[in-house]
C-alpha cells in the first residue's frame, strides 16, 4: 500500500476514532488513546500530550518506542516532570518553546529537523539526546482547540518514520490528518472535562446536603459517609461471586457510579427531621433532658419530708425510710431514662408506681409526680423513641423518596430513587415505606439495606448507644436474616467475602474488632461457619 493509500485508509479510521473518543468515559484512558492514535496515524516514534492548566502546560501522556518510555495516561508510569510555564517573569510569552508557541498562538508547528530549526530553542532536546543517545529530528506540534476555539491541550509528535523505517519529516497529509484528529480529540476531551466537572459539582451539592444534615445532627454525618463505602464493598463482593443465586450480578462503571450517588443520598430526607428527635439521647430528652426537672421534684419531696419531720409529722424512722425510698425511686427513673436495655414489666410497673407520687407545683396545686408524656417516654420498652417519634424518624425515608423522585434524573442515574429509597424495606414485605418484598427490590437496594443496618450497629458516634462489636453486630444481622429482614443470599456473601472485616479495618475501633465464634452467629450454616473459622485461624 502506498503512503497516499495508507492515508486514505486512515481517514476512514479517523471517523471511527472520533466516535470511539466521544464514548470514552475515563479521562486518563481518553488522553492515552488520543496520543497513541496520533502516533499511529503519523508513524511517529514518540509523542507527548500536554493539557493547558492555567498558565502552564502539564505533561499528561508521554511515549517513545525507541527509548521504551511509557508514561502517563491510564496504564503508564507516573510522570514527574514539572509543568512548563507559558510566560516568563515579565509576562512575555515563551514562544521559543515549540509546545508553548502552539498553545499561545493556536497554530501548528511542523519542524523537519530540530537541529536545523530557527526561531525555537531546542537546547533541552539536544541535551536530552546527548544523555540518551537518541536523535530527535522531526517534530509535529498541534494545538487542541475546543468548540470555542480555546486551546485546551497540545499534541506533539516526534520522528515520523517512512516505509523504510528511516526518520523523515511529517508530510503535509500527515499534518492535516493529525490536525483533524486533534480537533475531534479536543472536543471529546472538553466534553469529558465538562462531564467530570458537572459530576464533581453534582457530588459537591450532595455533600452540601449531607453537611447540612451533619450541622443539624453530628450523629448522622458519619453515617452518610460510611454507608456508601460499605454499600460499594458489598456490591463489589457480589459482583465477584460467580456461583449461587447471585452469580449473574455484575456492574459496569456507570452502575457503580449510580450506586455511589444513591448511597450518598440515601438519607437526604433527614434534612426535614427535627433535630431533637434525631439526637434524642435519652427518653426524656426534647430540646433538653427533662430528667433535671424530675430530679428537682424529688428534691421537693425530700424537702417536704424534712419539713414534716421537723414539724413532728414524721418520726425519724419513717423520715429516714422516706428519704431512702425517694433516692431509690430517683435511681429507677434515671436508669429508665437511659434507654440502654430492654425494659421489662417490672421496671414499667416501677415507673407507673413512681408516677403516683403527688407533689405541689409552682402554682401550689397538687399534681401527679410524672406527667402522662413523661410516663410514656420513661416506659419505652427499647431505645429512646416513642411510637410517634419513631414515625417521625421513619418519615425521613418517605421524604428521601419524594425528594429524589422529583429530580429529572438522566438515564444513567434513573435508578437512584429506587436504590436509595429501599433500604428500610424487608424481604417479607413488612418494611417501610412501601412494604416491598424481596422480589420487588433490586439487588442494589437490598445491598444498601444491609449496609445501612450494619453501619448503624457498629457506629460509635450515636448519642444513645455505644458501637457494638463485630460479633454482636453479626449476631444481630444473623437474627435479622432469619426474621426475613435482610436478604439471606447477600448475608452469606457479606460473610463469605469478609466484607464485614474490610469495613471493620477501615472504620471500627480496635476494641470493637473481637474474636467471632461462628457457631454462635444465627443464620450461619455449619459449612460456612467451619469455612470462616478455619480461615480465621489461618
Amino acid at each position: 500500500m502506498t503512503r497516499e493509500a495508507d492515508i486514505l485508509s486512515r481517514l476512514e479510521t479517523l471517523n471511527a476514532i472520533g466516535v470511539a473518543l466521544s464514548h470514552e468515559r475515563d479521562l486518563p484512558t481518553l488522553l492515552e488513546r488520543i496520543l497513541e492514535t496520533a502516533r499511529e496515524f503519523a508513524h511517529a516514534d514518540g509523542g507527548t500530550l500536554y493539557r493547558v492548566s492555567g498558565d502552564t502546560l502539564v505533561f499528561e501522556v508521554l511515549r517513545n518506542g525507541t527509548l521504551g518510555y511509557f508514561m502517563g495516561g491510564r496504564h503508564g508510569a507516573p510522570i514527574d516532570f514539572p509543568p512548563i510555564a507559558m510566560h516568563d517573569a515579565t509576562g512575555a510569552g515563551r514562544h521559543d518553546m515549540v509546545a508553548v508557541h502552539a498553545a499561545l498562538t493556536g497554530t501548528t508547528v511542523n519542524v523537519p529537523d530540530a537541529y536545523a530549526a530557527e526561531g525555537y530553542d531546542f537546547s533541552g532536546t539536544r541535551a536530552f539526546d546527548a544523555r540518551t543517545g537518541y536523535r530527535s529530528k522531526s517534530f509535529l506540534t498541534v494545538p487542541m482547540k475546543d468548540h470555542d476555539g480555546k486551546v485546551i491541550g497540545v499534541l506533539q509528535l516526534i520522528n515520523s518514520r517512512n516505509a523504510t523505517g528511516e526518520v523523515d519529516a511529517f508530510s503535509q497529509a500527515e499534518q492535516q490528518l493529525v490536525e483533524s484528529l486533534a480537533s475531534q480529540a479536543a472536543i471529546a476531551l472538553n466534553n469529558r472535562i465538562l462531564v467530570d466537572q458537572l459530576e464533581t459539582l453534582f457530588e459537591a451539592l450532595i455533600n452540601l446536603v449531607n453537611t447540612a444534615i451533619d450541622e443539624k445532627s453530628p450523629y448522622t454525618g458519619g453515617h452518610c459517609e460510611r454507608v456508601p463505602v460499605l454499600t460499594n464493598l458489598l456490591a463489589e463482593a457480589v459482583a465477584r461471586t460467580k456461583a449461587g443465586p447471585l452469580a449473574d450480578f455484575d456492574m459496569s462503571e456507570a452502575d457503580r457510579y449510580e450506586l455511589k450517588i444513591a448511597g450518598l443520598l440515601h438519607d437526604c430526607g433527614k434534612i426535614t427531621t427535627p433535630v431533637h428527635v434525631v439526637d434524642k439521647a435519652t427518653k426524656l430528652q426534647t430540646l433538653f433532658d427533662r430528667i433535671a426537672l424530675i430530679d428537682t421534684r424529688f428534691e421537693v419531696l425530700k424537702r417536704d419530708a424534712q419539713i414534716a419531720h421537723l414539724n413532728g409529722e414524721l418520726d425519724t424512722a419513717t423520715y429516714t425510710e422516706r428519704l431512702a425510698q425517694l433516692d431509690a425511686d430517683r435511681e429507677i427513673v434515671r436508669a429508665a431514662n437511659t434507654g440502654g436495655e430492654f425494659m421489662d414489666d417490672a421496671r414499667v410497673a416501677a415507673i407507673q408506681r413512681i408516677a403516683g407520687h403527688r407533689w405541689r407545683g409552682p402554682d401550689g396545686a397538687e399534681q401527679p409526680f410524672l406527667s402522662e408524656d413523661e410516663v410514656e417516654n420513661l416506659t419505652i420498652r427499647r431505645g429512646t423513641l416513642t411510637a410517634a417519634e419513631r414515625e417521625i424518624i421513619n418519615h425521613h425515608i418517605v421524604m428521601t423518596i419524594r425528594l429524589l423522585e422529583a429530580l429529572p434524573w438522566p438515564a444513567h442515574l434513573r435508578n437512584v430513587p429506587e436504590y436509595a429509597g429501599g433500604h428500610h424495606e424487608r424481604m417479607d414485605g413488612k418494611g417501610y415505606p412501601r412494604g416491598l418484598t424481596r422480589e420487588q427490590m433490586s439487588v442494589q437496594a437490598r445491598v444498601m439495606g444491609i449496609a445501612d443496618i450494619f453501619e448503624a450497629l457498629t457506629a460509635s458516634d450515636r448519642p444513645y448507644k455505644p458501637g457494638k462489636t463485630l460479633s454482636e453486630s453479626l449476631a444481630i444481622l444473623g437474627r435479622m436474616k432469619l426474621d426475613h429482614h435482610v436478604d439471606p443470599d447477600l448475608f452469606e456473601v457479606f460473610l463469605r467475602e469478609r466484607v464485614y472485616l474490610d469495613y471493620a479495618r477501615r472504620f471500627l475501633a480496635p476494641e470493637q474488632v473481637d474474636a467471632i465464634d461462628w457457631t454462635r452467629i444465627p443464620g450461619v450454616s455449619p459449612e460456612l461457619a467451619a469455612e470462616l473459622s478455619v480461615d480465621a485461624r489461618g
